[in-house]
């Protein structure tokens, strides 16, 4: 199969909710405006036809340990939701911290760093602020055993599993079209 690349510049109308965001961080997920506009672009531009599927697959389980909770109730419930390494942006070696996070949230965040889907089944309702350092004693930790680490010592685990994983199934896809 052979690998093509495109730049494609997007901007939304000035009718849009989307033009006038500015996210929290650069790499801020998108809002739903803007992920039904890419999608629309997508489909449009190259033809894309794909569909949804369920199905059985590794995950992970965000549970409780036998342990105490390292979670404070959010001091400020209107601050954005936000979880990553200690010095801001990404999950990194020095540890995990979080502002007004839940723990659905914390979950869907960890996923990327671990390759698979975390689920939350913590039962903690509400949002949290933490923060901990990575102190197992790897000067350099790989990202999976730090973040295992940190999220253990805030009175959480991962337990791996398997479980429902959403998947997308491209079933078509052309060069886009031009601008």
């Amino acid at each position: 199969m052979q690998s093509e690349r495109y730049d494609i510049e997007a901007k939304p109308s000035e009718s849009s909710k989307s033009s006038a965001s500015m996210p929290p961080y650069p790499k801020a997920p998108p809002n739903e405006e803007q992920r039904q506009m890419l999608q629309s672009l997508l489909i449009e531009r190259f033809q894309l036809k794909y569909h949804r599927e369920t199905r059985e697959g590794p995950v992970y389980l965000l549970v409780k340990r036998n342990k105490a909770l390292k979670l404070a109730e959010a001091k400020d419930k209107n601050a954005y939701p936000w979880a990553g390494g200690l010095g801001g942006g990404g999950i990194r070696g020095g540890g995990l911290a979080g502002r007004n996070e839940s723990m659905e949230d914390l979950a869907k965040r960890l996923s990327p760093y671990l390759g698979r889907p975390v689920l939350d089944r913590t039962e903690l309702s509400g949002s949290f602020d933490f923060r901990t350092e990575y102190s197992a004693g790897d000067v350099r930790p790989d990202v999976i055993t730090m973040i295992l680490v940190c999220v253990q010592d805030i009175g959480l685990k991962l337990e791996p599993s398997r479980g429902p994983v959403d998947t997308i199934v491209i079933e078509a896809v052309d060069k886009p079209s031009a601008n």
